[in-house]
């Protein structure tokens, strides 16, 4: 009688994970026998080597001619600005993209990645910076989705179990992804790769989502990855993590291999010049000084979530001043979107009051109407929210400041033809002042680099020299020259009088910009407390939701999407 095809399956799994956990007992014995130096167990062969890698898109050298090698065991961090390659070359080598010329090697072979599945199959896994899960479903039916084969579901929640526990990266297999912190969405990305057995894992900017409690775990797991013979491909904007775990790193800069070192002999300061070419100037907070009339305050504000996966507002209270950059940290997915679409009335709420710009009773107005008494916004997501990527910079400019500057922009009237002239010099000057750097005069928006849009697009609202201005993730993915950028003129802009609202992740331009800081959990908002005085673990607990008090849960007012 012939075996069922899903008996076939189960005993095919049975042996995978036979075999893998075989080689995984092999492995921890070398580890056991050497004292724990793997290197000293494989030849000076290379894992993964690229000889002259390039990839050519029209006119750009998006790689040009890279070498890189990665060794056995090893944690090597991939350094470099915005638009300097480093995207392009991890989607080479995990099958995203065909290369141009030259060519990959894994363990001393040419090898040709036509896929991600290829790459799976050779022994390269990737967790990217934004994951790709599906909210309504389960951790394992998510997992099921990335693996090669129809395997059991009940086989991938054990092995996933039981992966999860061996690298400290618990998980609930059976728990809806919607119902999961960020920190947990990642550990499922990392448990997926896993359960392929990968020998070289890429991970872009794994921490950017993290809190420093969740960071150090990650970085105990990537130890753990390292003992066992595994390598990692670590891509990270944030130097200082790069010295405490990489043990090489290598530079790109405009698509070529500009450098290499041991990351632990450097500074931060020393690897960032190595990655812009030059200095990256200090942010100067002096001159803040006292701060003056309060410009935004925010009491009590409460809104539902408008959708199955959005969070909940509750009883929000903030007070900003002119003068002030106050800093809002948290976990993404704790209602940093919500409370940025509240502020700039891109949602209206049913309490006019619990909204109240320069005195001013602001919760029934939407966008426009707040553009008009002098405020500015800049939305996390660049493409499609913030700048419609198939427009010109100058387009992208007027859409944003058709109301506020009207009179400029537009002759005869809200029905009248784009002023051409003073629209081009409105966008020249704002690329001049934010060094936004670009191939063309006036390109669609989608053309610049993630780093040189984002510059574009905060300098678009500090043009203006709002009375208020409020930013979420700032610096998002932007490299240190143009974050260094941003965030000064973000502090210039609230030395000259302003009061500016930072929503942020990353606690490195938390500390270096904020006058205070209030951490949201939740759709909590903690009360704002002087720079000076937090701590990092500090704002870790409020982030895991540490609040001092009993949190309330009172009921929120109705709330509207504005038109």
């Amino acid at each position: 009688m012939p075996t069922d095809p899903l008996n076939l399956r189960i005993i095919w799994w049975s042996v995978f994970s036979h075999l893998r956990e075989e080689r995984r007992i092999r492995r921890n014995w070398q580890v056991q026998i050497s004292g724990g130096d793997v290197q000293n167990q494989t030849s000076n062969t290379p894992l993964l080597e690229t000889r002259g890698l390039t990839k050519i898109f029209g006119s750009l050298r998006a790689c040009d001619s890279i070498d890189l090698k990665i060794a056995p065991g090893e944690v090597h961090a991939l350094l470099g600005e915005n638009g300097a390659g480093k995207s392009t070359l991890v989607k080479m080598l995990f099958g995203v993209l065909d290369p141009s010329g030259g060519e990959i090697l894994w363990k001393g072979k040419p090898v040709r990645i036509g896929s991600p599945g290829e790459a799976r199959a050779t022994g390269v896994g990737m967790v990217f910076q934004h994951f790709s899960l599906f909210e309504a479903l389960t951790v394992a039916e998510n997992i099921a989705l990335a693996l090669d084969g129809n395997v059991p579901i009940d086989k991938i929640s054990e092995e996933a179990r039981r992966l999860s526990v061996e690298y400290g990266l618990p998980l609930d297999p059976s728990a809806h992804v919607a119902d999961l912190s960020v920190g947990e969405r990642q550990r499922i990305e990392i448990v997926r790769s896993l359960l392929q057995n990968p020998e070289l894992i890429i991970l872009d900017e794994p921490t950017s989502v993290l809190t420093p409690q969740e960071a150090d775990k990650l970085f105990e797991t990537l130890a753990k990855f390292k003992a066992e013979g595994r390598s990692v491909l670590y891509i990270s904007h944030r130097l200082e993590e790069v010295q405490r775990i990489c043990d090489r790193a290598t530079v790109l800069r405009h698509g070529k291999v500009t450098g290499a070192c041991d990351p632990r002999q450097e500074t931060p300061s020393s690897l960032a010049r190595m990655m812009v070419g030059g200095e990256v100037a200090a942010i100067s907070g002096a001159g803040l000084g006292e701060p003056g009339d309060v410009l935004v305050e925010v009491e009590k504000l409460s809104a539902p979530a408008l959708t199955p996966f959005s969070v909940a507002l509750r009883d929000v209270d903030l007070t900003v001043r002119a003068g002030e950059v106050v800093a809002i940290a948290g976990v993404a997915g704790n209602g940093q979107s919500e409370l940025f679409d509240v502020l700039s009335g891109e949602v209206t709420v049913s309490d006019a009051n619990s909204i109240r710009i320069a005195g001013k009773a602001a919760g029934h107005m939407g966008i426009t109407a707040r553009r008009l008494m002098g405020c500015g916004f800049v939305p996390e997501e660049r493409h499609g929210h913030a700048a419609v990527p198939d427009m010109n910079l100058s387009g992208n400019l007027v859409l944003s400041r058709y109301a506020s500057d009207r009179q400029t922009f537009l002759s005869g009237g809200w029905l009248g033809l784009i002023n051409n002239g003073p629209v081009a010099t409105a966008t020249k000057r704002i690329s001049a002042a934010m060094d936004v750097r670009k191939s063309l005069e006036d390109p669609p928006a989608g053309s610049l680099s993630g780093g040189n849009l984002q510059k574009f697009i905060v300098g678009r609202e500090l043009d203006r020299q709002p009375v208020v201005l409020v930013v979420n993730q700032p610096t998002w993915g932007v490299d240190a020259g143009a974050a260094s950028r941003i965030r000064q003129a973000l502090v210039d802009l609230a030395k000259s009088g302003s009061a500016v609202i930072v929503i942020s992740q990353d606690l490195d331009e938390v500390f270096e910009i904020a006058s205070s800081i209030s951490v949201i959990n939740e759709g909590q908002l903690s009360k704002p407390e002087p720079a000076a005085n937090m701590t990092r673990e500090r704002i870790g607990l409020l982030m895991g939701g540490f609040h001092d008090g009993t949190a309330r849960t009172d009921n929120a007012p109705e709330a509207s999407h504005a038109h």
